[in-house]
C-alpha cells in the first residue's frame, strides 16, 4: 500500500507540464521565424510528428544542429515552440552558430503511451542525419536539450544512444545513426524507480486512468519505469552532459538531477551539474542565462571533435 502511494505520488508530479513558458508577453514579430516550418520526420503527416529548423544568419556554411524538446508531462503533442522558448532557446544557439530544432512528439494521453515519445525523438535524430544537405546541417556533431519531461527524453536519448532497445521504428530512416554529441538536461527525471525518495510536495495522488496515460498498464508500471530511466543505460559510449536544475523545484526533486550527474560521473563520463538556488520548476530556472550557458557548452563539446 505504502509503496502505490509513493508512485501515486510520484507521479503527480511527473505529469505537471510548464505552463509558465507560454506566458511571455514579446510578440511573436519581435522573434526568429523558422527556415522550415512543420517538416514531417515520421512520413505520417500527423502534427505530433513535426518539427521546424531555424538557422543561424549565416546561411552560407553548414551548422551543427541542437534538438530542443519542450516539458509537458508528456502529454502535449504540439508544443514544439512557444513564443517564450524561440526567444529563450534559438537565439543563444544562433549566435554560437547552431540550427535549432524544434519538435513535436507523440503524446502520452492524446496519441500513445511510453515509450512512443523516444520513438519519436530517435527518429528526429536519425531524419536529419539522412537529410542534413536538404537543410544546410553539419551533423558531425548533433546536440540534444530539453526541459522537464523533455529533459528526460534528452538525458535518455543521450543514454541509450547505441542503444537497440528504444530504437523503435518511427521513419524512413531506420538505418541511420541515433547516438548524439551532447547533452542538456533541465530538471528532467532520470530514475523514476527512486523518485519517491527525493522531497516532492503534497499534492492528490493520480488515478489509475492518469497513471496509464503516461505509462501504460498500472500492472506493468515497474518494468516500464525501468525501461524509462536515462539512468540505466549509461556506458562508456554516453555523451557529455551539462544538468541544471533549481533547488526549489518542487515537480522534479533536485536529487534526480545528483542521481544523474553522479552515476555518470561514476562511469567516467564528463558531467557538469548546475544547481541554482532559487530555481523552482518554472522560468527562472530556464532564463536567457542559463541557455546562454547551455549554448557555450554545446559550442565547447563541438568544437573538442573538430
Amino acid at each position: 500500500m505504502i509503496i502505490n502511494s509513493v508512485r501515486s505520488f510520484t507521479l503527480k508530479f511527473l505529469m505537471i507540464s510548464l505552463i509558465f513558458f507560454g506566458c511571455n508577453n514579446n510578440k511573436q514579430s519581435q522573434l526568429p521565424d523558422p527556415e522550415w516550418f512543420d517538416i514531417d520526420y515520421s512520413g505520417e503527416n500527423h502534427i505530433s510528428q513535426k518539427m521546424d529548423i531555424y538557422l543561424p544568419k549565416n546561411k552560407k556554411k553548414k551548422h551543427p544542429p541542437v534538438i530542443v524538446i519542450y516539458g509537458s508531462g508528456w502529454s502535449s503533442n504540439n508544443k514544439k515552440f512557444s513564443d517564450y522558448q524561440k526567444k529563450v532557446f534559438v537565439k543563444p544557439l544562433s549566435e554560437k552558430g547552431f540550427a535549432t530544432i524544434a519538435i513535436n512528439h507523440r503524446s502520452s494521453n492524446l496519441d500513445s503511451v511510453f515509450p512512443a515519445q523516444i520513438h519519436d525523438v530517435k527518429a528526429v535524430i536519425r531524419f536529419i542525419r539522412a537529410r542534413h544537405n536538404d537543410f544546410n546541417l553539419d551533423t558531425s556533431f548533433i546536440g540534444i536539450a530539453g526541459y522537464s519531461s523533455g529533459g528526460h527524453l534528452a538525458a535518455l536519448a543521450g543514454t541509450s544512444s547505441y542503444s537497440k532497445l528504444l530504437k523503435g521504428n518511427v521513419g524512413n530512416y531506420l538505418n541511420y545513426e541515433n547516438h548524439v554529441n551532447a547533452v542538456v538536461d533541465f530538471y528532467g527525471p532520470t530514475d523514476l524507480n527512486v523518485f519517491y525518495d527525493c522531497p516532492i510536495t503534497k499534492g492528490k495522488a493520480l488515478t489509475i486512468e492518469q497513471k496509464t496515460r503516461v505509462f501504460g498498464k498500472v500492472e506493468d508500471i515497474s518494468e516500464t519505469f525501468e525501461l524509462a530511466n536515462p539512468i540505466n543505460y549509461i556506458d562508456k559510449d554516453t555523451p557529455p552532459f551539462l544538468i541544471i536544475h533549481g533547488e526549489k523545484d518542487k515537480v522534479v526533486p533536485v536529487c534526480q538531477s545528483k542521481l544523474l550527474h553522479e552515476a555518470l560521473l561514476k562511469n567516467n563520463i564528463e558531467s557538469e551539474l548546475i544547481l541554482k538556488e532559487d530555481g523552482d520548476h518554472n522560468g527562472n530556472t530556464l532564463m536567457p542565462y542559463q541557455t546562454t550557458i547551455m549554448a557555450n557548452f554545446f559550442y565547447n563539446q563541438y568544437n573538442k571533435q573538430l
